[in-house]
């Protein structure tokens, strides 16, 4: 398992949003993150990548915590937030070569399988630009770019279709599967429930801070009594629980 989480509690300040969570993302797969909004799928995300220190549990990507080795365990992850973080000084181009550099890659190496994906995202002919030029759906490209760019064994998506066009989410989704035939873990937050019925091979569902349901399609359909159930009938009936209590 590339990412394995433990009882794992917390929040922001001494209030938990997350609570003793147990789920995995097995090495090889995508698993999609799924919830109401507030149920805590980005607090669970910003606990793995470190930006959220746990009240309890444990986080483990491989053999590795944060706290046993933080460099180790800050370069098996891979992150496209939400929302684009770019330095407003920094060309495209820089920010594809301070990427390079955290992730200590070889440049020489680096640059053709770059160079492929800015091709692939219309970004070729923008490395001398400014995130001020760019629309947030490029904003999203760049950080796309910047994550799979790397060998992570691990690639963390908080809604990473929001401002994407059609194309955009297509030559997301074919990297995806790339990294996945690789061996990489995938872990992906995202309301799009379509595509995730789709790409992923397993469900972690989220409610109230905590997991309501894990497994694939066939699980979930046996855990919510819906034998014939998409992930659209899954959702909504979890939801109506959540109404209901």
């Amino acid at each position: 398992m590339s990412l394995v989480i433990n009882h794992l509690t917390g929040g922001y300040g001494a209030m938990p949003v997350i609570k003793n969570l147990d789920f995995s993302a097995p090495d090889g797969e995508v698993t999609a993150l799924i919830g109401l909004n507030g149920a805590g799928k980005s607090t669970t995300i910003k606990h793995i990548i470190g930006l959220l220190k746990p009240m309890s549990g444990a986080i483990t990507i491989g053999d590795k915590t944060l706290a046993d080795d933080p460099d180790a365990y800050r370069q098996a992850i891979a992150y496209v937030p939400e929302t684009p973080v770019l330095y407003p000084e920094l060309t495209l181009k820089e920010h594809l070569e301070l990427t390079m550099m955290a992730y200590q890659l070889d440049q020489d190496q680096t640059w053709p399988k770059v160079n492929a994906m800015l091709e692939t995202f219309r970004l070729a002919n923008k490395l001398d630009w400014f995130p001020d030029n760019f629309s947030k759906g490029m904003k999203q490209k760049v950080m796309i770019v910047c994550a799979f760019m790397t060998d992570a064994k691990l690639f963390l998506i908080d809604e990473p279709f929001t401002g994407l066009d059609p194309l955009g989410v297509h030559d997301l989704l074919a990297l995806v599967e790339e990294k996945r035939a690789a061996g990489a873990a995938i872990l992906m937050s995202t309301h799009i429930l379509n595509t995730a019925e789709e790409v992923a091979d397993q469900f972690v569902l989220l409610k109230d801070g905590g997991v309501r349901a894990t497994g694939d399609l066939t699980s979930l359909q046996r855990q919510f009594n819906l034998p014939a159930g998409r992930l659209d009938d899954i959702y909504l009936a979890m939801t109506k629980e959540a109404a209901h209590e």
